[in-house]
C-alpha cells in the first residue's frame, strides 16, 4: 500500500544547539527532543524520569469524592463489593487490579460477562449475580457509561453502582456515581485514561483518604501498563507515567501467570510496550474472544506457578485457535470485497457473514484496513441480531460516524478509532448506505491514504558520534530506548535516508526483505529488515536509488548486538 510521507519541520539550528549544550546530547538527539517540546533540564527530567508525583490529584475527577466515600463506606460496613469488568484486556486487567487491592480490605467477588450470551457492557445477568451474592455495591470497570437501563434496574433492587469508564458517554448518564474523564462536566486534566486507569484513580483516591501507603498500590501498576498497551491509548501525560512505572514493575517481578505466558510465547525479559501489545495482550484477549475472560483474570491473579502454567497453556491454545479463525475470516472478507461491484465507489468497508466468529471480527477489521485503507466494520450474527466491530483510519472518528447512524442501531459504544455495534438484521443495507454516506461526507481526501510521519531526514553517519564504529550500538540507540514507552502521542522516531542503494538483498520466508542499505553520501552501510515487504524486492534489486524510511532497532546474533534499520517504507527516488 502506497503511503504519504510527511516530513516534520526541522527545528531551528539555534534551538538545537541550545538543547545540545544544555542536555549534553548529540545534535540528532537534540533535534528530536526539540521536536517533542523537550527543551530544558526540567522537561528532560519529567520525560525521561517519570515519577508518581506527576500524577494528578484523583479528586479533580468529577464524582471522585462521592465514589471514594461510597467505597470506603462499603469497606467500613463490611458490605459485599461486586466487581464487574469487560472481557477484553483493559477490563480484565482492571478487574484484577481492583480485586487485588480490595481483597485484603473487604468482602469482594468479581464477574466477567460472557461475550456471546451477555454481550458488551454491564448485563442484567451480572446485576442479578451481584444481588444473589448479597452485594451492596457494584463497581463497573471499562464499561457502564451507556448502560442506563441495567443500572436503573440495579438501583431499583437496592444495589449502588460506581462506574469507572473511559468511553464517550451518551446523551444520558446512568443513575450511578460516574467516573469518566470524557464526561462533558468533568474537568479532569487528562482525558485519555483507559478503563483500568480510571479504576486506578479510584484506588488512588481511596488510599489517599484512608491514609494508606501508596507504595502498596504501586505494586499493581504492571496491570495498568498492560491495559494501557492493549487499549492503544495516548502515551502522554498520566498514561506515560503509569505505563513507564508499570513496565518497570512488570520487568522487576512478573506475575506467575505473565511469566508462564511468556514462556509459551518464547519471549524473555525485559519487555517493552510493543511486547505487551503483540505478545501479552493478544493471548489475554484470546480468552475472552473464544472462551471466557474469567480465565484471563485467573491468570493475572494466581500466585501458584502450577495453576499459572495450566491456565497459560489453555490461553495459549485459545490464541492458536484465534489465529486460525482470524486468517480464515480475513480471507473470506477479502473475497467478499473483491466480489462487491460497488466497493470502489464507496469510502468505507462494511462486510457481513452470519457465520463469522464474533470474538475475532475486531481483529479482522484491523486486517482489512491493512489492505483497504478505509473506515471498516466487520459484522456477524448473534442471537437474531447483527453485531460487530469497527476500526478506523488516522484522523477519522469512527465513533462519531456510527453515532450519526444511531437510529438504525440497537446498541453501540466506543471511541475515535474503535467501536462496537448491534443492529436488527433488516437494517443492514440501510446502515451500510448511511454509514458510507457519513464517511463520504467527513473523510478528508488526504486521509484516504495512510500517512507515514518522518521525524528526521538524515545521512546514515549522523547516527554515530565521534569514536563510534558502525559495528557497535551507538549512544543514540540507548537514548532512544530511554524514550520508551512508545505509542500514540509518543511514537518511536522515524528517520529517512534519500538516494540509498542496496549492497545486498534477499527475501526471507517469501515475505520479509533483508538487505544492507548503503548511503553513498556518508559511505555508511547498515543492515536492515522490512517485514512483509517482499513486494519491494524488485525495486531494491534493480540497482536504482531508493528512499528508505526506518526506525532504529538492535539485532543480536551469535552473542553480538548491532544496530539494524527496521524499514517502514521504501520508494523510488524521484
Amino acid at each position: 500500500m502506497l503511503k504519504r510521507w510527511f516530513i516534520r519541520q526541522a527545528p531551528s539550528a539555534d534551538q538545537v544547539r541550545e538543547v545540545e549544550s544544555t542536555l549534553k546530547v548529540a545534535p540528532l538527539m537534540a533535534s528530536l527532543l526539540v521536536q517533542r517540546g523537550i527543551v530544558s533540564t526540567d522537561d528532560a527530567r519529567l520525560f525521561f524520569k517519570p515519577s508518581i508525583e506527576q500524577l494528578h490529584d484523583p479528586f479533580l475527577m468529577k464524582d471522585m469524592n462521592r465514589a471514594v466515600d461510597r467505597l470506603e463506606q462499603a469497606i467500613r460496613n463490611g458490605e459485599h463489593i461486586f466487581i464487574f469488568g469487560d472481557y477484553d484486556v483493559d477490563g480484565t486487567s482492571a478487574v484484577s487490579l481492583m480485586y487485588s487491592v480490595l481483597k485484603p480490605l473487604a468482602t469482594v467477588s468479581y464477574y466477567i460477562p460472557d461475550r456471546y450470551e451477555e454481550g458488551y457492557g454491564l448485563s442484567f445477568t451480572g446485576v442479578e449475580t451481584a444481588l444473589e451474592r448479597g452485594a451492596g455495591l457494584l463497581i463497573a470497570l471499562d464499561c457502564g457509561i451507556k448502560d442506563v437501563e441495567k443500572i436503573r434496574f440495579a438501583k431499583e433492587k437496592g444495589l449502588d453502582v460506581i462506574v469507572c469508564d473511559h468511553h464517550t458517554p451518551g446523551s444520558e448518564l446512568p443513575d450511578a456515581i460516574v467516573l469518566d474523564p470524557k464526561r462533558d462536566d468533568c474537568q479532569y486534566p487528562f482525558k485519555e485514561l483507559c478503563g483500568c486507569g480510571v479504576g486506578f484513580k479510584l484506588l488512588q483516591g481511596l488510599y489517599a483518604q484512608m491514609q494508606k501507603p501508596m507504595t502498596e498500590l504501586l505494586q499493581h501498576l504492571d496491570l495498568v501498563a498492560i491495559a494501557i498497551g492493549a487499549d492503544i491509548v495516548s502515551l502522554t501525560g498520566e498514561n506515560r507515567v503509569l505505563c513507564r512505572l508499570g513496565l518497570e514493575r512488570l520487568n522487576a517481578g512478573p506475575r506467575p501467570g505473565i511469566k508462564t505466558l511468556l514462556q509459551y510465547a518464547g519471549k524473555s525479559l525485559p519487555l517493552d510496550l510493543s511486547n505487551v501489545v503483540f505478545v501479552i495482550a493478544p493471548r489475554i484477549n484470546a480468552a475472552g474472544r473464544l472462551e471466557t475472560g474469567r480465565k484471563a483474570v485467573e491468570l493475572l491473579l494466581t500466585t501458584d506457578p502450577d495453576a499459572a502454567s495450566e491456565i497459560a497453556l489453555e490461553i495459549d491454545r485459545y490464541n492458536q485457535e484465534r489465529k486460525l479463525l482470524d486468517a480464515q475470516i480475513t480471507e473470506e472478507a477479502l473475497l467478499q470485497i473483491a466480489d462487491d461491484v460497488a466497493f470502489e465507489s464507496r469510502k468505507s468497508t462494511v462486510v457481513f457473514n452470519g457465520q463469522w466468529h464474533k470474538g475475532v471480527v475486531g481483529i479482522v477489521a484491523s486486517r482489512l484496513i491493512e489492505t483497504h485503507y478505509r473506515p471498516t466494520i466487520v459484522l456477524t450474527e448473534s442471537k437474531g441480531l447483527i453485531t460487530g466491530s469497527a476500526r478506523s483510519v488516522d484522523n477519522f472518528n469512527v465513533y462519531e460516524a456510527i453515532l450519526a447512524c444511531e437510529h438504525l442501531l440497537t446498541q453501540f459504544g466506543g471511541h475515535q478509532y474503535a467501536a462496537g455495534l448491534t443492529l436488527p438484521l433488516e437494517n443492514l443495507e440501510a446502515f451500510r448506505e448511511a454509514f458510507d454516506s457519513i464517511v463520504q461526507e467527513r473523510l478528508e481526501k488526504e486521509c484516504e491514504t495512510p500517512e507515514l510521519t518522518i521525524d528526521q531526514e538524515i545521512r546514515l553517519h549522523q547516527l554515530f558520534i565521534a569514536g563510534e564504529s558502525v559495528g557497535q550500538v551507538p549512544r543514540i540507540m540507548r537514548m532512544l530506548n530511554e524514550m520508551e514507552p512508545f505509542g500514540p502521542g509518543n511514537v518511536k522516531p522515524v528517520f529517512c535516508v534519500r538516494s540509498a542503494y542496496a549492497s545486498s538483498m534477499r527475501v526471507l520466508k517469501e515475505a520479509h526483505l533483508k538487505l544492507d542499505v548503503f548511503d553513498p553520501v556518508s559511505g555508511v552501510t547498515l543492515p536492515a529488515i522490512g517485514f512483509n515487504m517482499a513486494d519491494k524486492a524488485d525495486l531494491v534489486a534493480s540497482g536504482c536509488a531508493f528512499d528508505c524510511a526506518f526506525t532504529l532497532e538492535t539485532n543480536t546474533w551469535n552473542d553480538r548486538t548491532t544496530l539494524q534499520l527496521q524499514i517502514r517504507d521504501i520508494r523510488s527516488t524521484n
